[in-house]
């Protein structure tokens, strides 16, 4: 799949630590409702049957919106359950092996923390780049806060869609315009919110104003 600039502006990085009652699935199509336009489920303690039923109704959901699903790094529950890629970390399978796995059509986007590897998943056929943490990291609390000098770097460096991710909320989110990326990656920002809702169209209409700034 072709990513273009446009489908990478808003992406909800899922986390079950704010559900408040409601369910994941419902968490999403709130989001999905507020203009969020790729979502990516992750799951660290679900076991893989567990974390594969959720991801084949994960899928519906946002397929009914228009909307890509992106697995992430169990590249095994992308291809099976109907998701149209996956996200992998640099300590995860290597970009290369996961596009020999998935075939052209489905989508892989790759982590990337400095120019060179930037330009290793590339050319390894990644089809955009998720880097960060742009503001430190509420959900991985080891990772070290990117400079906008770094992150414009490695977005001016590549022709695949680079989007920000880290701590990243509609307090801070303009702060990252002329960084050439093409949109934002969010987890607390949007699921710990209490109207998920309107949080993601007030952090669409800053990606996009991002996105025309560069």
């Amino acid at each position: 799949m072709k990513l273009t600039g446009e489908r990478m502006r808003l992406y909800a990085v899922t986390d079950r630590s704010w559900l408040r009652g409601r369910t994941l699935l419902e968490q999403v199509e709130l989001a999905l409702i507020g203009g969020t336009t790729m979502v990516q489920l992750r799951e660290k303690e679900l076991d893989e049957d567990a974390f594969l039923r959720e991801a084949v109704e994960m899928a519906k959901l946002c397929h009914r919106y228009g909307v890509p699903l992106l697995i992430n790094d169990n590249v095994n529950v992308a291809r099976h359950s109907g998701a149209d890629g996956v996200h992998v970390g640099q300590e995860d399978m290597e970009a290369g092996a996961v596009r020999s796995i998935l075939g052209s059509e489905m989508i892989v986007g790759v982590t990337a923390k400095t120019v060179e590897q930037a330009l290793r998943a590339q050319d390894a056929g990644a089809d955009y780049l998720g880097s960060g943490a742009v503001f430190g990291s509420t959900t991985k609390l080891n990772a070290r806060p990117m400079t906008k000098s770094l992150l414009s770097s490695i977005s001016r460096a590549v022709s695949i869609p680079v989007v920000a991710i880290g701590g990243i909320n509609r307090e801070n989110i303009l702060e990252l315009a002329g960084t050439s990326v093409s949109g934002v990656a969010v987890v607390s920002g949007i699921f710990a919110a209490e109207d998920i809702e309107q949080e993601c169209r007030c952090l669409r209409s800053a990606a996009e104003q991002i996105a025309a700034f560069r």
